[in-house]
């Protein structure tokens, strides 16, 4: 029977794989609370609840943060975009090939999602030159990021984690590149899966917005909803219908909230359905003039075309750093400029048009659809706050300081491969010397942190710790391995990889990995074989989260930019998750030995 402190920490166990699973509340203000009630609980003292707040991983991932903001801000990464523009006209084999492999190689070293954050823009305006759809790579995009990330120590927090964690344990760190040995293989065998296989599993959607010139007439993007009269109300075929008849492109019908995607299945229109629409300034007048379709409600006064200093509309996506995830939109207004209008929100779970966006809590990879003129655009550019979907990229400042902040951070990766010091250590005389060379603002530093994330990480740290003192860790080790009675370290090695990543679906990859290692090693001991490939495993099996858009937050942020439905993740993650966890269990006894 288990005594009063194991079922305590058990219960607040429960309670906070719900709280994150659910999203009740901020995954920050679950971290808090575990640390308050695993003190008032008086299973861990105070002192011990905040010990976590100094452990080396929290700092290493902290400090790699900022490191990976000033790549990004001084355009230490910009060569690759270029690349990318250069090498990939006219050819979108050519630049599906060279964006998949320039995000495997900044994702190996560098946080990986202000990669996909930098390439998102990029693979739109691709689309459009190469004529390609951009859900056919933006999926691949994200997936490649994660697969390159356990390459190395650094290339996700998740790693760093495991090796401190492993550290404290008794157990030697991972090094630089020890996990490059089974991590490079699989990168490149998933990515060629990707490459072969996402062009076909992909939709076909058509990229929203092209900011090209057709036949020097600009396209523009609006909302328009079908008249009570409208002869557009019961038409199935609606893209051909009112392309021919309109000279628009319809790219999504929203009804009731719901959106569907008519380049997928048929939907017959009926009056108040909103589409989504783009094309000349000429042809959006005169679908208005027509009353086939009119403005959507509080969008009386959109213009299109004239004069540069006439309103245009964009789509922006929320990225992680955002200052505005979790805030309810209550006005109209944005960062304050009464001229730049918000005229409708698309989330995961549907679309909001103007009238009920004031009860909306913006959450990461949502969509703005925003009113704003043209001059007004620098402005969105150079905010942290969202990204310009058609955009080429942010606007990068500092770009001489790009060779500075490359040659400091390769200094970081060589003393720490070389031992010359910790990760952590090496990681925090980077931060230093990108500040005193103003490679990195402290201002912008500050913001790049990711504070939700780290709390998550103290969190859970803590509540581990509570685990192995309650003796919680060991119960739950002989439980997993009285479901494996009589196999081997090999059946019982797949199985933790397994539950591994089954569980970075639901939870973040970082909590998994917390939560699961003291078992696995636990559970080594009892086997009396080497917890080192035990260690590993939880390595590969808490970034093989492919199969889910909230399993990682680089799926969020392709998800609505791509259009994609839950099911897309599925039929392509699926098959990925199966090749990354089958390759892990047979290979790392291999380059590990139990």
């Amino acid at each position: 029977m288990m005594d009063i402190p194991v079922v305590a920490v058990s219960l607040i166990l429960v309670l906070t794989l719900g709280l994150l699973i659910s999203e009740k509340i901020s995954v920050d203000k679950t971290a808090i609370g575990i640390m308050v009630l695993l003190s008032l609980t008086g299973i861990l003292t105070p002192a011990q609840a905040v010990s976590v707040f100094a452990n080396p991983a929290v700092i290493t991932v902290g400090a790699m943060f900022l490191l990976s903001h000033g790549l990004i801000r001084t355009g230490a990464v910009g060569f690759l975009t270029d690349l990318v523009l250069k090498f990939s006209k006219g050819n979108r084999y050519y630049a599906f090939i060279i964006v998949l492999s320039g995000v495997a190689v900044l994702s190996a070293f560098i946080n990986n999602t202000p990669v996909v954050v930098l390439f998102i823009p990029i693979i739109m305006a691709l689309s459009c030159e190469c004529d390609f759809s951009p859900s056919k790579m933006l999926i691949p995009l994200s997936y490649v990021s994660i697969l390159a990330g356990t390459s190395t120590l650094i290339g996700t927090s998740t790693n760093i984690i495991v090796s401190d964690l492993a550290y404290s344990a008794g157990f030697n760190p991972l090094s630089m590149f020890e996990l490059s040995r089974l991590g490079v293989p699989i990168a490149v065998i998933g990515i060629l899966f990707l490459f072969l296989v996402s062009p076909r599993l992909m939709p076909g959607r058509t990229g929203p917005i092209c900011e090209m010139d057709d036949e020097n007439e600009n396209k523009y993007i609006a909302e328009l909803m079908v008249t009570d009269k409208s002869p557009l109300i019961g038409k199935t075929d609606i893209t051909g219908y009112v392309r021919e008849n309109l000279g628009l492109n319809v790219v999504e019908i929203f009804r009731n909230e719901n959106i569907f995607d008519p380049s997928r299945h048929a939907v017959a229109l009926e009056p108040q359905d909103i589409l989504l629409v783009k094309g000349s300034a000429q042809d959006l007048i005169s679908s208005l003039q027509s009353k086939k379709l009119s403005l959507v409600y509080g969008e009386e006064n959109l213009t299109f075309g004239g004069k540069p200093e006439d309103d245009i509309i964009v789509e922006l996506i929320i990225p992680p750093l955002s200052s505005l995830l979790r805030e309810p939109v209550i006005s109209v207004e944005l960062q304050n400029d009464a001229d730049i209008r918000i005229i409708a929100i698309r989330t995961r779970m549907g679309h909001f048009s103007y009238r009920k966006i004031q009860s909306v809590k913006l959450t990461i990879g949502d969509i703005l659809l925003v009113q704003c003129p043209r001059n007004k655009l620098e402005k969105i550019r150079r905010s942290a706050d969202f990204v310009i979907i058609e955009d080429i990229h942010h606007t990068i400042i500092d770009r001489e300081k790009a060779r500075i902040a490359s040659g400091i951070f390769a200094a970081v990766v060589i003393a720490a491969t070389l031992g010359l010091g910790s990760i952590m250590v090496c990681a925090l005389a980077g931060v230093l010397a990108m500040t005193l060379t103003h490679c990195l603002s402290l201002k912008d530093a500050y913001r790049s942190l990711q504070p939700e994330v780290l709390l998550l990480i103290i969190g859970t740290l803590a509540l581990g710790l509570a685990m192995q003192k309650t003796g919680a860790t060991e119960l739950y080790a002989h439980a997993f391995l009285n479901l494996f009675e009589g196999k081997g370290p090999h059946i019982i090695l797949f199985a933790i990889i397994f539950l591994t990543s089954a569980l970075s679906h639901i939870l973040s990859n970082n909590a998994t990995a917390v939560l699961l290692l003291p078992i696995a090693i636990a559970t080594a001991l009892s086997l009396n074989v080497d917890p080192r490939p035990f260690i590993i495993g939880i390595c590969f099996g808490a970034s093989a989260c492919y199969a889910s858009p909230i399993g990682y937050q680089t799926n969020l942020l392709v998800y609505g930019p791509g259009g994609y439905r839950f099911s897309d993740f599925i039929k392509l993650g699926l098959p990925l998750n199966l090749i990354v966890i089958v390759m892990a269990a047979i290979f790392v006894p291999v380059f590990w030995p139990f």
